[in-house]
């Protein structure tokens, strides 16, 4: 990221945000434990088929009802607010036992004025209560409580409003023309005129009495560096209030120069160069810290996604974190960002059907505001699958989610995904007419017949199935009009239960939705990525698809052979269980069974790859050469233990080679943290990779084994897991049982610096060591 300022006047700001995360005091069924938020309830408490009132959907955690409380001093300030992100859901919040304000939606922000309710002298108490005990009310993991941060914010009687500096920038030739509205407001009695400046432009404003008011100014970059994926440049802008010559107020705003365009003919451009949109689905739980959106969390799922060669996020189906999106400013990621799953017809009996005709202006109003400076963001989406579809109403509804949208100026297009699950899908024109950009969930079979009745039409698959990967590439290469393709979904997520599983026979059959669910499994394994951060062999296949210039020439992986463990049984959102490993020699299967060896029978060997051919190596032994189709080579072999290696030649000429190798029994534990250093706040977090060695240090592919976690020093173990959803321990805890070899730890920083000392450790196993050190901000 590169950051340009653009007439920064550095002044004190009399508005102030204060984080106001540490130290408050969770009650839940009559106990209290001190926390620091962002806080989940439910991944403290872990899953339960039996009492999991969130059911299936939401992974069968408990939800119910909490509350959160906290002393502070009265800080200065003639304005003073409580800022919440995010908090699941239906809060109230009470300021010394007097209710200053409420939100219902779990995914949008909110701010409470408490000024009326602090005491002038002493202690003040706030109290949030949470009510997440209408169940279901959602059809994924929500998590439950206060899950995003909070913020004490100060500010004086005339001052620039949260979220107050509003920017647009079209570019015009080699300029770029800044639209920025800011807006002020003015909690004091009586009318204040003032002046607002952004660079060398003012303006005079007039705010009347407890109200506000929104000007405009337009400034002008010339030769501006323009934000992308591949260079995400960012500028800064300061507006600055004055009265009577003197700076009351300022507030900074981070924005991004860009220009795309989309047409049915051209497609998708973005700063002028034709661009598909590859793009994942992503929810907004952080797999082993549930719905906790630290920082650090966030950051980390965009660069998963980006280093997986997405070039687009869909927000499924809610708004993301601030800091999510801070995430795909600073990393170059594009953003499709949604408002809702459902509209007036329930999904669940919940849902945000019971909210809508009360609450989805404000809500879409909190996105919109709070969203629209940020470059990322290229798209707005209104909804997902609705059930009322068949209804003529539903245009209308369609028309005023788009106008709550439009009740800002607004460049960016809306979308919303449209799905049909029998033969009605011609009748839904009427409601795609509304959209500027049209979004199909499991329907691109129909674009070529829908661009013959509709030819202006620009679509783009905002839901496919993980397997069509190579299809959806190729319709999106071939077809205009078609603009891009998105995966359900980038990332294994919580809740769903059992949506992309495979299975053997004697388990629970059928698909994710079947009646009562899958209560063997408490997450979705349609992701490209799992939750401990391994990237499957899906992911690297549709990497090198969409990227041939920059991904991997050559990857290899192996398929799972039917019988092993098993008849295999595939679901509709599933791929055929395929694997990094060349271990086949049996042992003991997931269910304890003993696993006869496979030595001898064929197994096929998959290698994604670039390059026109590929040769096969066992054990330094030519086993076949194979022409590449659709990016792919398969061999059949019979399955010998060894070294397995691929290789093929570049245009360069030059040899590319990766292989396989069977790991002998496990012999110790190895730790690989993302970094090494991060900062003492008690915010930042870092993820240490737990994986299974053999004595020569390979990865033991199907080591299960039992570990136990110590974090002793300046921090602690936040979450410990591996990537079984079927594994119902807690998270949280300190034991987890590694799968497939791997597990994944994340350690949250103390507010004080020092060194962290990290031991893992596993019966008959040289233990796991590891040092971090934590540093203050500079």
């Amino acid at each position: 990221m590169l950051l340009m300022m653009l007439g920064i006047v550095v002044a004190k700001a009399d508005t102030k945000r204060v984080l106001f995360d540490a130290g408050w005091q969770f009650t839940q069924n009559g106990k209290t434990v001190k926390v620091d938020l962002p806080h989940d309830w439910d991944i403290y408490a872990g899953p339960d088929a039996k009492t999991g009132a969130t059911g299936t959907g939401g992974g069968w955690y408990p939800g119910g009802k909490g509350e959160y409380r906290k002393t502070f001093k009265t800080p200065e300030g003639e304005v003073v607010r409580l800022h919440f992100e995010g908090v699941y859901q239906k809060a109230e919040v009470f300021i010394n036992g007097q209710k200053a304000g409420q939100h219902a939606y779990g995914y949008t922000p909110f701010t409470v004025d408490i000024t009326p309710y602090l005491y002038k002298e002493g202690d003040n108490e706030v109290l949030v209560k949470v009510d997440n005990s209408e169940q279901p009310n959602c059809r994924w993991y929500s998590g439950s409580g206060i899950y995003r941060h909070v913020w004490l914010v100060t500010s004086p009687a005339l001052h620039i409003a949260e979220n107050g500096v509003y920017i647009n920038t079209p570019l015009v030739d080699d300029e770029a023309m800044v639209r920025v509205e800011v807006t002020v407001e003015n909690a004091s009695d009586v009318e204040r005129t003032a002046t607002v400046m952004v660079g060398a432009e003012t303006m005079p404003i007039t705010v009347p009495a407890k109200g506000s008011e929104t000007d405009t100014l337009v400034f002008f970059v010339q030769n501006p560096k323009l934000w992308s994926p591949d260079t995400p440049i960012l500028y800064e802008v300061r507006a600055m209030l004055q009265e009577q010559d003197k700076t009351i107020d300022s507030q900074l705003a981070r924005f991004g120069l860009l220009n795309f365009s989309y047409d049915s003919r051209m497609g998708f451009m973005f700063n002028g160069k034709i661009t598909p949109l590859n793009g994942a689905c992503v929810h907004h739980d952080d797999g082993i810290l549930g719905a906790m959106a630290f920082d650090a969390a966030e950051i980390r799922k965009v660069r998963q996604m980006k280093d997986a060669g997405f070039n687009l996020i869909r927000t499924s189906h809610n708004p993301p974190s601030r800091a999510f999106l801070d995430a795909c400013d600073s990393i170059g990621m594009l953003v499709i960002d949604e408002a809702f799953d459902g509209w007036r017809q329930a999904k669940t009996p919940y849902d945000y059907s019971t909210l809508i005709d009360s609450c989805y202006r404000e809500d879409i109003h909190a996105m919109v505001r709070r969203d629209n400076n940020h470059p990322s963001v290229i798209c707005w989406s209104i909804g997902n699958e609705v059930m009322e579809r068949k209804d003529i109403q539903v245009v209308t509804t369609a028309r005023k989610m788009k106008q709550a949208i439009e009740d800002y100026y607004c460049e960016r297009p809306v979308t919303e995904a449209l799905c049909s699950w029998d033969s009605d899908w011609e009748i839904y024109d009427p409601h795609a007419e509304v959209l500027d950009i049209v979004g199909y969930n499991y329907m691109i079979h129909k674009h070529a017949s829908d661009h013959e009745r509709t030819p202006e039409r620009v679509i783009l698959q905002t839901e496919s199935f993980p397997r069509d990967a190579w299809k959806n590439w190729q319709i999106v290469d071939e077809y205009p009009y078609v603009i891009g393709d998105i995966v359900w979904t980038g990332l294994d997520y919580l809740g769903e239960s059992g949506i992309g599983r495979y299975y053997y026979d004697g388990d629970t059959p059928g698909e994710h939705y079947v009646e009562g669910g899958q209560p063997e499994w408490h997450g979705a394994y349609c992701g490209d990525v799992d939750i401990t951060g391994w990237r499957k062999p899906i992911s690297h296949y549709r990497e090198l698809l969409w990227n041939r210039e920059t991904a991997p020439a050559l990857y290899m992986a192996v398929k799972e052979p039917n019988g092993y463990y098993g008849t295999i049984r595939e679901t509709a959102w599933s791929v055929w269980p395929t694997w990094e490993s060349w271990n086949w020699k049996g042992g003991i299967g997931p269910k304890g069974e003993t696993v006869p060896s496979w030595e001898g029978k064929p197994i096929e060997v998959e290698v994604y790859t670039s390059l026109p051919a590929v040769r096969l190596y066992l054990n330094d032994q030519l086993v076949g050469e194979q022409q590449s189709a659709e990016c792919k080579a398969v061999f059949t072999l019979p399955y010998q233990p060894g070294t397995l290696r691929a290789e093929g030649v570049t245009e360069e000429g030059k040899t590319v080679s990766v292989s396989l190798s069977t790991a002998g029994e496990p012999a110790q534990i190895r730790l690989t943290a993302d970094k090494t250093t991060f900062l003492a706040d008690g915010q930042d977090l870092a993820y240490v990779t737990v994986e299974i060695l053999d004595s020569e240090g390979r990865v033991c592919p199907d080591a299960a084994i039992p570990l136990t976690a110590t974090v002793k020093g300046a921090g602690s173990l936040l979450a410990f897991a591996s990537a079984d959803l079927k594994d119902t321990g807690v998270y949280t805890d300190q034991r987890c049982t590694t799968w497939k070899g791997r597990a994944l730890m994340a350690v949250r920083s103390s507010a004080k610096s020092g060194n962290i000392s990290i031991h893992v450790q596993g019966k008959g196993l040289s233990q796991g060591e590891l040092k971090l050190n934590t540093i203050n901000r500079r």
